[in-house]
């Protein structure tokens, strides 16, 4: 599922590509008929609140959108793209583990979404010995709903949630959300308040949209291993400037992922590791996906456990856990 930094991503193309323009909206597969509450409106801002994605229209309607497990979406035309885009060839979240977007569960400006093993071509680009491709391309697969401009279109596939608010469908879903850091001017605060009124333990916490917005399994893990904690600590009992360091490190790190469209959770590299890094999950991450390999730090095997039905990894070492 992307993480938070993945819906910032697609929050910032919408800004660049659709503010202030008039659109079509429809929805190619059929299964979306509120479509018609948007279509032939402009697009007013786009901003994203953890894995909640949410478009404004001058009508005053809302396109809310979370990706969930599946969600992918797609853009071509003449689409801006920064080193990381051109890697995806127009998908924005989740990659297909082929090597088209750099690192599993990551994306780029141009792509962000689920696993796909087709992509659409930036509008403007051109190959040897390939024609330009027509603009509006043809919806490919399941398209919930497309997004089209005169020069750029948006096709959204497999996402959980895909619903038109009104301004107070907005407030409800954003009044149950945690804190996020670019959203939220007090949100140190407001995730102290909820950690301390939770004795679940702090990996379960960092994990619950209520408690902080936009966190996933791999900043989970890695934001723990980056504190020294063991995932098992009831939150509660932790000190309140253990909490507010963790909070600042998620804010660090939540630039981090929305400038590069990667979770770089590793610091002090030089710069020939930190282009292995971009180039390769592998050597971007302290623990997660490490399960059985040595800990950078002290050597002791990574340990991988399942809580919630999530994949927890972590160094017992380093973190403090007692067998």
């Amino acid at each position: 599922m992307p993480e938070g930094h993945s819906v910032h991503r697609i929050a910032a193309q919408f800004r660049r590509h659709y503010l202030g323009k008039r659109v079509a909206v429809s929805s190619p597969q059929g299964r979306f008929g509120d479509c018609v509450l948007l279509d032939g409106h402009a697009v007013t801002d786009a901003y994203a609140v953890g894995k909640h994605l949410f478009v404004t229209f001058d009508s005053g309607d809302v396109l809310h959108v979370h990706l969930g497990i599946y969600g992918a979406w797609d853009f071509a035309g003449a689409v801006e793209l920064d080193d990381t885009a051109s890697s995806a060839g127009g998908r924005m979240g989740q990659t297909n583990g082929h090597g088209t977007v750099v690192g599993a569960h990551e994306d780029s400006l141009a792509s962000i979404g689920a696993p796909r093993r087709t992509r659409l071509r930036m509008g403007e680009s051109e190959q040897a010995g390939v024609s330009p491709v027509v603009f509006p391309p043809a919806p490919i697969g399941q398209v919930r709903v497309r997004i089209l401009a005169d020069d750029v279109v948006a096709d959204l596939r497999g996402p959980t949630v895909c619903e038109v608010l009104a301004p107070s469908g907005v407030a409800r879903v954003r009044g149950v959300l945690g804190p996020d850091p670019l959203v939220d001017k007090k949100g140190e605060d407001r995730f102290v308040e909820r950690c301390r009124a939770t004795a679940t333990p702090i990996g379960r916490a960092l994990m619950n949209q209520r408690i902080v917005a936009g966190i996933g399994n791999v900043y989970r893990a890695e934001m723990l291993f980056r504190a020294a904690l063991s995932p098992f600590a009831a939150t509660k009992t932790l000190p309140e400037e253990t909490l507010r360091e963790l909070w600042r490190d998620w804010v660090k790190l939540l630039a981090i992922g929305v400038k590069t469209g990667q979770m770089m959770t590793m610091d002090g590299l030089t710069a020939g590791q930190k282009r292995a890094a971009l180039a390769n999950r592998d050597d971007r991450h302290w623990v997660y996906r490490r399960a059985g390999e040595p800990c950078r730090v002290c050597a002791t095997p990574i340990v991988m456990e399942m809580m919630e039905a999530r994949k927890l990894y972590f160094c017992p070492q380093c973190q403090g856990v007692s067998g």
